[in-house]
Order: C-alpha cells, then structure tokens, then sequence
C-alpha cells in the first residue's frame, strides 16, 4: 500500500524541432516541480499526450522521469492502452525503472460492459508487476462511468496491488465514499484542479493535475488555506486558479497554451507543439496567453526556475 499526499503534476511532453519526444528537458522539469511544492508526477497521463505516444516514447519518458523518484518526489507512471499486452509490458517496464507506482485508464475502444469486467481487467494488468496500482477514472475521456465506489467493493482484496483512484470526475458524492471508503485505506487522488476545494471537503489528501506545472504556488498556499480554516482566502485562490484555467482553455488548445506559460517559466517545451489531432498555437496566440498570465495576479504563483531545491 502507497499513499500518496499533497499535489502531483501531471508533466507535459516536450517534442524536439524533429518531431521526437524530448526527453533531455526532464531533469530540468524534475527540479521546477520540486522547488515549487509539487510531490510528484503522473507520467504520460492525458496531459503528456500518452496515448498519442508511441510505446517506446512511452518507455522512453518512463525511464527518465523514473531516474528523479525520490522519497519526496514519488513517480507515477501511466500504462493503459487499447492493447493490454501493451499495458502489461509498460507495467514491467515502470517495475524495471523505479516507479512508486503505475496508474491505467479504462481501455477506451472495446470498454467494459460492467464494474465487474473493468475490475477484472485491471487485475490482470495489475499483475503483470508488483507495482502500487491506481485506476485512473476519467469517463469525458473514456466514456467509461461506473460508480467508483463499487469498483473498489469489488477490487478490495481482488486487485492484491490494488492502491487506490486518480479521481478526474466531477461526481463529488462518489468521491467522498471512496475516500472515506475502508476508514481511508486508499489514495482516491482528486483530479479536477478548478475543484480543489470541493476536493478537500471531501476529505482529500492528494490531487493530480495539469495547471500544477504552472501554479503549483498557488495550489500549495489554497491547501494550506483550507487546512487552517481560512476558508476566504481558499475560495478567492481557488477563482484564480479557474481564472488561469480559463485563459488556457479559451486560447483554443489548452495543453499548447499550457507549453507556452511553461516556457515563461523557464522551462523550454519546444514550440509549444502538440502531437495531431491537438492544436499547436501560433506564436501571437502563444504570447496572448502568457502576457495574460504576467499582467494578473496569476504572475505571483507561477512556477520559476530560479528557486531553489529544498
């Protein structure tokens, strides 16, 4: 059993000038994360395009995000294709490169026709390593939508490895059943950033997400917030989060937009390139969104290079 705590970042993919992964910017990627309050990364998840990635991309990130886990920086790594077999060899792969633990989303071609034949499916993916496993429930993505609360009734025990739920849903009275589920034996990680604080109603402990690359600050002093009960001053940094959301989601590709501000950052992505069917902004669109950030309070939380690693 693993629990994991405090906030984790789901890292984006940075693609050379050729078109292939690069993987030399992670250790650069690993420290910003680490100096800004972040406790981990969720590797090759929705955010990092994973399944848009070839498997030996995959692998490739894998290894070099795995070079940087640390007792205080743990490494998640996402295995869940189409191809369980593949699924199975990225879960050995995680094993062989020193991650904390994998994570799978529901196979999203064929899905499961009930809660049953989902848990039975990731016990076999769970298997193929010794691994902390989390199931990554993600139904806008999936269209797979079964109660997580019966999929842990049922994986309880099932899934021997079985660690708990990257929770990406909107569904806040299952996730509280989860949490509370077992007197609190499962990591049930939050995963809508906009949500944070109904997140933290519900008893959560840790959270995954994309804008913890970029305002990780932010998220850190709203969880302190809300621990202290200073519950104003959660709310109003939880309306600047939706805010800085809200200007990558409008610029038309959240994830390029998501590049761009890292780039302000410090950390260089690239040309903020997305792999197709996702939008690459153009270089104008790109500055809109970053001057956006740097002229609003925004500017005060965002991740920067420049700190220094406790």
């Amino acid at each position: 059993m693993i629990k994991l705590e405090g906030i984790i970042a789901a890292p984006l993919t940075a693609f050379k000038a050729d078109g292939s992964v690069d993987c030399d910017v992670v250790p650069a990627y690993a420290r910003l994360l680490k100096a800004n309050g972040v406790a981990g990364a969720f590797v090759n998840g929705t955010t990092g395009e994973g399944m848009s990635l070839t498997v030996e991309d995959r692998a490739a990130l894998a290894k070099a995000w795995c070079a940087h886990a640390a007792d205080d920086f743990r490494i998640i790594i996402h295995v869940g294709h189409v191809c369980q077999e593949e699924s199975k060899a990225m879960a050995r792969h995680a094993a062989e490169s020193g991650a904390h633990a994998i994570g799978e989303m529901a196979p999203c071609f064929f899905r499961p026709a009930d809660v049953e034949s989902l848990v039975a499916y990731c016990r076999d993916t769970a298997a193929a390593c010794d691994l902390p496993y989390f199931f990554y429930h993600m139904p806008s993505m999936t269209n797979v939508d079964f109660p997580m609360i019966d999929f842990l009734k049922i994986a309880d025990g099932f899934i021997p490895t079985l660690a708990g739920i990257k929770y990406t849903h909107e569904d806040l009275a299952d996730y509280a059943e989860c949490v509370a589920y077992g007197q609190g034996r499962f990591s049930i990680l939050f995963g809508r950033d906009e949500l944070l604080t109904d997140g933290l109603k519900a008893g959560m402990q840790g959270a995954v997400g994309s804008t913890y690359n970029v305002i990780a600050p932010l998220y850190v002093k709203l969880i302190a917030a809300y621990r202290a009960g200073q519950l104003a001053e959660a709310d109003r940094l939880q309306a600047l989060a939706i805010e800085g959301i809200g200007i990558m989601a409008r610029s038309g590709s959240f994830g390029s937009a998501m590049k761009a501000v890292m780039q302000d950052c410090g950390l260089p992505l690239g040309g903020g390139e997305m792999l197709p069917p996702q939008k690459t902004l153009d270089a104008d669109s790109q500055r809109q969104v970053v001057a956006q950030f740097e002229s609003s309070e925004l500017s005060t939380y965002m991740c920067r290079s420049d700190k220094e690693v406790s």
